[in-house]
């Protein structure tokens, strides 16, 4: 009989002991910092009538901004244009839905715009961000395209199961790409993730893919890159050690969350020549206003409205 209460109290023994770490780990993992959960299975988010009421007004919201952008080993004078916009968004498809149905995506579309002169030429910029206002996913399309007169470049990413990139440029070695990388945080989706939900932002080390302009502007391999990401108060930062680069984004903590400016630091110039130079982005003027319908001649005074 003792023999067989030994051997009954073992498992009780053993099972309060797991009981104990699994108590320690839940506790130790607890209180870590949490990765955002993205993905079909997160929860939806909840989209205040605020929100609704500002981004379903049937009309954009266009900001200018005094542009100082390092390009070649120099300061560059030009103008940058965020406009933001909500639309409907067919999933498998990935483009803008030509009418409303109930399996669109909502999205809040950001179109960035920048021109500036490079001596004698000049540099036009153009990325689109489709990000998804209520499913907690990645942004579910990115768009970049770069044209100056030594010729064109674009690039493509569509979130399916993983992230789809197509890639096209002039340049040797970078000419028709189709390749496919595991999904991580875009730069390029953290701007609209500011206008829709600031509190949920991604802080502390993390794996970013850094913006395409910036790759293809420095001939950087497209991929994730280690990245620490601090927020404080309305300054949002994000460092990536191995390229030398730092992003601030400073924006409006209240809500409709404005980007107000933003500076990007990293080695600019050839070789040995390259420096520190820091990209400057200062907020001009901003309407709300349905472009698409002002394309007429009377409307160009709007430009003026922008400072453009």
């Amino acid at each position: 009989m003792a023999k067989l209460i030994m051997q009954n109290s073992t498992p009780k023994k053993s099972f309060s002991s797991i009981l104990v770490i699994l108590l320690l780990a839940a506790c130790f993992f607890g209180c870590q910092e949490r990765k955002p959960v993205f993905g079909k299975q997160a929860a939806k988010r909840k989209l205040s009538e605020e929100f609704n009421k500002y981004w379903y007004a049937n009309d954009a919201e266009i900001t200018s901004y005094k542009l100082n952008q390092s390009r070649y080993g120099e300061m560059r004078e030009g103008s940058a244009v965020l406009i933001f916009v909500t639309e409907h968004f067919l999933n498998e498809e990935q483009v803008k839905a030509d009418e409303a149905h109930d399996d669109n995506i909502a999205v809040l579309k950001l179109n960035t715009v920048k021109k500036f002169n490079t001596g004698i030429y000049p540099y036009s910029i153009m990325t689109s961000t489709f990000f998804p206002v209520v499913q907690n996913r990645h942004a579910l399309k990115v768009t970049n395209s770069v044209q100056e007169w030594c010729g064109q470049v674009y690039s493509q990413l569509n979130s399916r199961a993983q992230f789809e990139i197509t890639s096209h440029s002039y340049f040797e070695g970078e000419d028709d790409q189709n390749f496919k990388l595991d999904k991580e945080f875009l730069e390029d989706e953290l701007w609209t993730m500011i206008r829709v939900s600031p509190d949920n932002l991604p802080v502390g080390d993390h794996l970013v893919i850094p913006s395409m302009e910036f790759t293809r502007l420095n001939h950087i391999e497209f991929k994730a890159y280690s990245c620490t990401i601090t927020k404080e108060k309305s300054a949002y930062k994000l460092s990536y050690p191995d390229l030398d680069r730092t992003l601030t984004i400073q924006y409006n903590v209240q809500f409709p969350y404005e980007i107000e400016s933003w500076t990007e630091t990293f080695p600019n110039g050839s070789g040995a020549n390259a420096k520190q130079l820091t990209t400057t982005a200062t907020k001009l003027k901003t309407l709300k206003t349905a472009y698409w319908k002002q394309n007429a001649e009377k409307f160009n005074y709007l430009r003026d409205n922008l400072a453009l």
